[in-house]
Formats: C-alpha cells, sequence, structure tokens
C-alpha cells in the first residue's frame, strides 16, 4: 500500500500499486503490501526484511541488524524550550548572595526543566512501531505500520508493535510530526542587575491595576516582610486568555542609606522554591521567569544545536531567513495550539499598537490646535512689540531732541536728513511707490467687491474707501465754502470802495459849485 502525505514527494520505494490509489485530502492509498512509504521529505518502508530510510535521518530496522537513529535524535525532551533548570537546595531566602541558577527565559519560550537522558529502547521501539511491527504476525503487520507512521506524522496517538512491549506515545514533538514551523521572537536586552522578574497572572489587566497596590503588599508578604525591601512594578502588559503580565524588580537598602536592586536570578530562584511558588499560585500566578539578556555563548548554543524534532536543514534555513540576526532568535513552533498562541500575542500586539496610534493621534490634534492658539498670540505679541518699539523710538527722538536742543545741525545730521528727505520724496512721488500702492489698493478693494456688486446688481463701496471720499468730499466742500466766504469778504470790501468814492465825487461836486 503506498501513502503519500503532505508535501508532493517522488515515486514509493516500490513498483506501481496493484490497485487504483484512493485519495482523501492530501492523503492517497494504493493496496499493495510490498509497496514503501513516502512523506514529504521522509521516505519510510513498512517492510519487515527491508531497511527504515525518514529523509535525512538513516534508520535501518532489521532483526538482525543495529538500530541508528543519525544525530537528530541525539537528544530528547521537550520540544520548544531552551536552557536548563537547575533545581535550589533549601528554603531560607536571603539577597546577600545571587543563587546559582541556570535558567534563562526569552519571553516565555526558552524555558524548559532538565532532559532526561535519552534511551536507546525508547528510540528502538518508535522505530520498530514505524516500520517492522509484529503484533499480529502476518500482512496486517504492514497496514499497522502505515497507520502508526500516519499518528507519527499526526502527533498523536499510541503506536502499537508488539503484544508484549507497551505502545508508543506520539506526541507533536516526536521528530516525524509535520506541524512544526519555525518562528522568530525578540531577544530581551535587560542587564542582569536590573533584577527583572515576569509573573503571569489568570487575570485581566483591569484588575491587576486595580489592585495593584494590594498586589505589591502580598508580593512583600511573600519575600517575608523584609522592611529593607521594596517591590516595584515596572510594567503590565495583557496576555491574550485573559492573563497579565506583571515585570517586577526588588529594591533592597543597606543600613548605611544605599540601595540596590536583586539580581535577577536571585529573585527568580526565591520565587522557585515548593513554598514560595504556592503562595504564588494563591496570589493567582501561573508563570515565572526572568527576563535577562542571553550571553554570546548561550546564543551560539541555541542556533548550533536544533531543538529536539526539528530538521537540522530547516533549523539552518531559519537561521539565514533571520530579518534581524542581532535582536530576533529563531524559535520553533509545534502543533496548532503553540500557533494559536503565536497568532493570540500577535493580534494583542495590534490592538496595542493601535490603541498607541490613536492616542498618538489624539496627541497630534492637541498639538495642533495649540500650534495654532501660539501662532495667534506670537502675531499678537509681534504686533505688540512693533507698537511699543514705534513708542519708544518716539520717546527717543524726543529725547534726543531735547538733548541736542541748542547745538547746531552736524554734519552727519545733515547728511540724514538728506537722505530722508529724499526717500520722503520717492514715496510721496505719484509715479512711484506710493502711487502704485494706492493703485493696488484700489484693485484689491475692486475684486474683493467685484462677486457681491455684480450678483446683487447694485454697488457697494468698501467702509475705507467710502470714508476716504466722504474727507475728499468734506475738504472740497472746506475749500467751497472758504472760496465763498473770500468772494463775499471782497464783494463787502468793493461796495465799501464804491461807496467812498460816491462820498468823494459828491463833496467835490458840491465844492466846486
Amino acid at each position: 500500500m503506498a501513502f503519500n502525505f503532505g508535501a508532493p514527494s517522488g515515486t514509493s520505494g516500490t513498483a506501481a500499486a496493484s490497485a487504483a490509489p484512493a485519495g482523501f485530502g492530501g492523503l492517497e492509498t494504493a493496496n499493495s503490501t510490498a509497496s514503501g512509504f513516502n512523506f514529504g521529505g521522509f521516505g519510510l518502508t513498512a517492510n519487515p526484511a527491508v531497511n527504515f530510510n525518514i529523509g535525512n535521518f538513516g534508520v535501518s530496522t532489521t532483526s538482525a541488524t543495529p538500530f541508528n537513529f543519525g544525530n537528530s535524535l541525539a537528544s530528547a525532551g521537550g520540544f520548544g524550550g531552551f536552557g536548563t533548570t537547575s533545581t535550589t537546595a533549601g528554603s531560607a531566602f536571603s539577597f546577600s548572595a545571587p543563587t546559582n541558577t541556570g535558567t534563562t527565559a526569552l519571553g516565555g519560550l526558552f524555558s524548559q526543566p532538565a532532559q532526561a537522558p535519552t534511551q536507546s529502547n525508547q528510540l528502538i521501539n518508535t522505530a520498530s512501531a514505524l516500520s517492522a511491527p509484529t503484533l499480529l504476525g502476518d500482512e496486517r503487520d504492514a497496514i499497522l505500520a502505515k497507520w502508526n507512521q500516519l499518528q507519527a506524522f499526526w502527533g498523536t496517538g499510541k503506536g502499537y508493535f508488539n503484544n508484549n512491549i507497551p505502545p508508543v506515545d506520539f506526541t507533536q514533538e516526536n521528530p516525524f510530526c509535520r506541524f512544526k514551523a519555525v518562528g522568530y521572537s525578540c531577544m530581551p536586552n535587560n542587564k542582569e542587575e536590573d533584577g527583572l522578574v515576569v509573573l503571569v497572572f489568570n487575570k485581566k489587566e483591569t484588575d491587576i491595576r486595580s489592585q495593584q497596590q494590594q498586589l505589591v503588599e502580598s508580593l512583600h508578604k511573600v519575600l517575608g516582610g523584609n522592611q529593607t525591601l521594596t517591590v516595584n512594578v515596572e510594567g503590565i502588559k495583557t496576555l491574550p486568555d485573559d492573563q497579565t503580565e506583571v515585570v517586577i524588580y526588588v529594591v533592597e537598602r543597606s543600613p548605611n542609606g544605599t540601595s540596590r536592586r536583586v539580581p535577577t536570578t536571585t529573585l527568580y530562584a526565591h520565587f522557585e522554591q515548593t513554598n514560595i511558588k504556592t503562595q504564588l499560585q494563591q496570589l493567582g500566578v501561573t508563570l515565572s521567569m526572568t527576563r535577562t539578556e542571553l550571553s554570546p555563548a548561550q546564543i551560539k548554543q541555541l542556533l548550533q544545536n536544533p531543538p529536539a524534532g526539528v530538521d537540522p536543514i530547516i533549523w539552518e534555513q531559519a537561521k539565514v531567513d533571520n530579518p534581524d540576526s542581532e535582536k530576533l532568535i529563531p524559535v520553533p513552533m509545534v502543533g496548532f495550539k503553540e500557533l494559536l498562541r503565536r497568532l493570540k500575542v500577535q493580534d494583542q500586539m495590534t490592538k496595542q499598537h493601535q490603541t498607541r496610534l490613536e492616542i498618538i493621534s489624539e496627541d497630534i490634534s492637541e498639538l495642533q490646535k495649540n500650534q495654532t492658539t501660539t501662532m495667534a498670540k506670537i502675531a499678537q505679541y509681534k504686533r505688540k512689540l512693533m507698537d511699543l518699539s514705534h513708542r519708544t523710538l518716539q520717546v527717543l527722538i524726543k529725547q534726543e531732541i531735547q538733548r541736542k536742543s541748542g547745538y547746531a545741525i552736524q554734519a552727519d545730521e545733515e547728511q540724514l536728513r538728506v537722505q530722508l528727505d529724499t526717500i520722503q520724496c520717492e514715496l510721496n512721488a505719484p509715479t512711484q511707490f506710493k502711487g502704485r500702492l494706492n493703485e493696488l489698493m484700489s484693485q484689491i478693494r475692486m475684486q474683493n467687491h467685484f462677486g457681491a456688486v455684480k450678483s446683487e446688481e447694485r454697488y457697494y463701496i468698501d467702509a475705507d474707501l467710502l470714508q476716504e471720499i466722504k474727507q475728499h468730499l468734506k475738504q472740497q466742500q472746506e475749500g467751497l465754502s472758504h472760496l465763498i466766504s473770500i468772494i463775499k469778504d471782497d464783494l463787502e470790501d468793493i461796495k465799501l470802495v464804491e461807496h467812498g468814492l460816491n462820498e468823494t465825487i459828491h463833496i467835490r461836486g458840491g465844492v466846486f459849485s
């Protein structure tokens, strides 16, 4: 029976199937007891008398041939974690000296308990279940091998292969599971002396923030209620599934007045003690981990050793595809549950970024309003400054006139007066600046009122222009009135002269008579 699942592969390891294949989704089966098994890059042969080959892993399982699993399964244990967790002896807690602990967490992705030594029997049993089960003793064992291979690829189920040996448990951490990928996580950049420890609470962020003071007091009691210790909250962040991440650090004050932060490893080692962990669980803590940067040696070790169950070729390609090797590190993702967790974290971060963008947008709008108000005030202050400058200049002019009173005009003053007169004549010349300025002002006023005049079929005059016309007509009227008064005075003078002449002529006529 030929079986094909997942990525397209070549032909099966044996001759063509005797019957037409039956496909189900990505699964194809063909009835042939002598055919091989191919899954993507893995070549598996389900025949007790043939070799067992798994992609890059050379495995031969026959009754007379030793079992070799290559280098891919040199270490067993949980898939998806790095580092080791050392045990802490004793329950005493002291901040005087850091406790020797080797736990390093990277965003909750690199925390893993110590792994037990790999047992060759487990590997042999796995290979037997996948290639040469002897449960039934007939051709049905080949079908059972196919079924065990399918379970191994899926990452779930039990692989039965012998009546006298317990079945093999297939989990998603086994090297044949196909639902694996490699993602990237940010490496923390905090120092050991920063003393940051992450506590994950099974509570909502709003509940944590509303009870932050009570939480600090409870953590202080967990530390023994020492008055020289102070618990501080560095940050609070929402996590998926109504969980909250709280980053804390503890400050220790010495009798001489100095203070220092308790190192990260020391604080974490205290929280990992059994009795302390129980108290933290009562507060709602589900996970505690350190937040310190990885040393170059640790990063090198993580990159050089692929995680359990990850193909070294895929791991090497993930290192090559790393978009920022200085800040990001590849991490394995096993199964849909881990993929869903990362998707939720990504959605949570997207919401936080969107909230931050909205806050920034509101701040920008407020700053724009403040800028508009500030610009108006600046323009007002400029006008006020100009007015005060003119007033100050007038005061200086009067003071200078008083100071120079009684002195003859000096040569430089005479030269300045000539220049000022020249400038004044240029400004007052009809064809120069004043005339052009008046012409422009008239055009502007006409353009401003051209639309209104045309639409309403009535003529409107600008208030300033109307005032100028009134002033001009008033001046003309005053001139005419003055001219009329002069003419009247002249007429009276003429009448007076005529009257005098008449009297003179009359007197002379009486004398001559």
